[in-house]
């Protein structure tokens, strides 16, 4: 199969330069008029304007040691930048963030998208020069900015991760397609039972974090079946469970069985172990309710059917697959994560419920499998779903030279696990419900939005 760059190639080339070569870089410079000391008051300027998105939306990942290619923290460091930057964000390309706009649910705790007033002043700010502005208008430096390599929850939550397992260490080579790494590593476990609060997944740094494209750290415990104690993909580092909600790990050791995806990106990376950190409720404050956290929903199998016999992309075109998830319980969602690969072009969840009444609950219309997001609902917007709901998910693929990331429209495309192959599968955080809670988590929802309509009457 041609599949023309190297996968590491083109994955290189999906940061803020999108593989722009440098001698067009200069260019872009050179339109760049030279910033005004004292630009007209209508032109947003760097100190004031621009600076305080670029804190809240760009800067933990455009740092000095963080994941992506270049620092934008001070002025110097961005305004050779700014025309990218515009484009970027203009397209709506950076941060981030998939979604439809349109439908479903649009309140989530980890959006970093901007507003379209927010994408207003980039753009007039640099189509004005770019201009410095006044320093004494900066904001504060960020503080809780976490550098490459070390924990991100710990400043969340205070303190160092209770437990850190690791993987056995791995060899890859610069160049060549996918690799898996699947070792099994022992678990010692506890005398007494823990509960997990929050997991964070972290690849080595540096090189590690350019080729580990997502992962699993299973637990598997006699008696006990398979968890995920964390889970990880490009974008996806870490989760923390809703309050009074945990994953529980039963007395006793097992096994934590790896499941790793590297993607080479032209250099060998020798002995990468991966790390995930564990967070525990304290033992005598235990949750009253326990999660799965992110469960596997399959779009490309049915009960009756092998995994992925339905996928069969003609070259230059499309095609269109469904799955459905029934629930057998009440079940509030926490997340949603639809993984395809480079020719997923969209997902969506809804909801039939039982009467038949039918709800978008999310649709990433935009799906990028260089990104691997986890959509977090905002608490009084996580879906809280009766018994017999039909969670049914579509997935769309894109096989044509409309998708900026296919690698080759010329070739039919079939089930497989390599980036250049296609399969269809989401990740949902949910939490099972008795029949109590989920009444109980109704008549709170139901208290929240009468609270909120008065609060809007007055």
């Amino acid at each position: 199969m041609s599949v023309g760059k190297t996968m590491g190639q083109r994955r290189g080339s999906r940061g803020l330069l999108m593989g722009v070569p440098f001698a067009v870089m200069a260019l872009f410079f050179a339109a760049v008029p030279a910033s005004a000391d004292d630009p007209p008051a209508d032109i947003p300027t760097f100190s004031k304007d621009i600076a305080p998105i670029l804190q809240a939306s760009c800067q933990q990942c455009h740092q000095e040691t963080g994941m992506a290619p270049m620092s934008l923290v001070t002025f110097d460091e961005v305004r050779p930048w700014a025309p990218v930057i515009k484009e970027r964000v203009v397209n709506r390309e950076m941060p981030p963030w998939h979604l439809d706009r349109t439908v479903g649910v649009q309140e989530y705790e980890n959006d970093p998208s901007l507003t379209d007033e927010q994408i207003d002043l980039v753009a007039r700010w640099v189509d004005g020069g770019a201009p410095e502005g006044d320093p004494a208008d900066l904001p504060p430096p960020v503080a809780a900015i976490v550098p490459g390599g070390a924990w991100q929850l710990q400043a969340r939550l205070g303190r160092p991760p209770d437990l850190i397992i690791r993987s056995d260490p791995f060899t890859l080579e610069a160049n060549g397609m996918d690799q898996w790494w699947r070792p099994r590593v022992a678990f010692e476990g506890f005398d007494e039972e823990k509960w997990i609060m929050a997991a964070e997944f972290k690849p080595a740094f540096p090189l590690g974090q350019k080729v580990v494209h997502h992962g699993h750290a299973n637990l598997v415990q006699e008696g006990q079946g398979t968890r995920g104690v964390a889970r990880y993909g490009v974008g996806k580092t870490w989760e923390i469970f809703p309050e009074d909600v945990g994953m529980r790990i039963a007395p006793g050791g097992g096994t934590i069985s790896w499941d790793l995806h590297y993607w080479p990106t032209g250099v060998r990376v020798e002995d990468d172990v991966v790390e995930a950190g564990l967070w525990f409720y304290p033992t005598d404050a235990p949750p009253t309710r326990e999660t799965r956290g992110e469960v596997m929903i399959l779009v490309d199998r049915s009960e009756e059917r092998p995994r992925g016999v339905d996928i069969i992309i003609p070259p230059h075109g499309y095609q269109t697959l469904q799955g459905v998830h029934v629930l057998q319980q009440p079940t509030v969602l926490h997340s949603f994560r639809p993984h395809a690969h480079m020719r997923g072009k969209e997902m969506s969840m809804e909801a039939i419920y039982p009467d038949g009444r039918r709800e978008m609950l999310s649709k990433v219309d935009r799906y990028d499998h260089f990104w691997q997001l986890a959509y977090q609902y905002a608490e009084q917007s996580r879906p809280i779903l009766p018994r017999g709901t039909v969670l049914l998910f579509t997935t769309v693929f894109d096989n044509t030279t409309n998708n900026p990331i296919n690698p080759d429209p010329d070739q039919w495309v079939t089930f497989g696990q390599r980036g250049v192959d296609e399969m269809s599968h989401a990740w949902v955080g949910m939490t099972y419900l008795d029949d109590a809670s989920y009444e109980q988590l109704l008549a709170e929802r139901e208290a929240q939005r009468r609270l909120a309509s008065v609060i809007d009457d007055d």
